[in-house]
């Protein structure tokens, strides 16, 4: 029973090593999972739009968030949300023609300086991003308001569906993960187990079982022994019964057997 239990329980923690090892090789990643459906790639402007299908709003952003940690990310929206990066923005929305699903749009800065509407963002975003994102120096005229609403707000730049080469090139939307990789160790013998029961511990050439041996000779008793064998009990080396003739001792008839 107990090695029934035992062995159910390395069974286990083999399971969990080897998904946490897969864990920490990045797993599957949202753009992967998420389709891209459109694409902008122009004078520096970078727009890729995502369809994540019966999915709401709210719960893209908490997926997204808890995979790669925003600088800011909006207050809970049904209809608009937006996860801010370093270098992008992800705007979240429900989708007008399909309200079941969600578009996630993922623009670097530029983009959302030449199309988006600073008054729009200011419903969302704090005023210190926005000022570091817009230079109240310049005059932005964008009115753009997010991909599901590209029709009447129109981008100063033209969507398209994304090449079988673009999707390729896209990159994901998440962050990789922070597992490790464990490699095993160069002088490991995975034939044998050592006598630690690690398989990743070479075992020591002396104490291998497999080694050639050679009988020795002992020539006090005349006894053979084997010295790949500790058992000087019965062996295959052990003193053969002799089947020479008996020795006869001078001036007597008597036969003598030899011991």
């Amino acid at each position: 029973m107990w090695k029934r239990l035992l062995k159910g329980m390395k069974a286990a923690l083999a399971v969990s090593l080897a998904v946490t090892v897969l864990a920490g090789c990045g797993g599957q990643s949202v753009s992967s999972t998420y389709p891209l459906e459109s694409v902008v790639d122009k004078g520096g402007e970078t727009s890729r739009v995502y369809r994540a299908e019966n999915k709401t709003v709210p719960e893209v952003a908490k997926e997204l968030a808890d995979q790669k940690t925003p600088k800011e990310i909006s207050k809970e929206d049904n209809d608009h949300m937006f996860l801010v990066y370093s270098d992008e923005w992800y705007h979240l929305q429900k989708d007008p023609q399909k309200p079941e699903d969600t578009l996630i749009e993922v623009d670097n800065q530029k983009f959302v300086q030449q199309n988006y509407s600073s008054s729009f963002l200011q419903g969302y975003i704090t005023a210190t991003v926005i000022n570091g994102l817009f230079d109240l120096a310049k005059s932005y005229s964008g009115n753009y308001r997010g991909y599901g609403s590209r029709d009447t707000y129109k981008p100063t730049v033209v969507y398209h569906t994304p090449t079988k080469q673009e999707k390729k090139a896209a990159p994901p939307i998440t962050t990789s993960g922070s597992g490790s990789i464990i490699k095993r160790s160069s002088s490991a013998d995975t034939s044998s187990k050592s006598s630690s029961g690690s398989i990743f511990k070479k075992s020591d050439a002396t104490s291998s079982s497999s080694g050639s041996g050679k009988i020795i000779h002992n020539s006090s008793d005349s006894s053979y022994s084997s010295s790949s064998s500790s058992n000087s009990g019965s062996s295959i080396f052990s003193r053969p019964k002799s089947n020479s003739p008996p020795k006869t001792s001078k001036g007597f008839g008597s036969l003598k057997r030899r011991r």
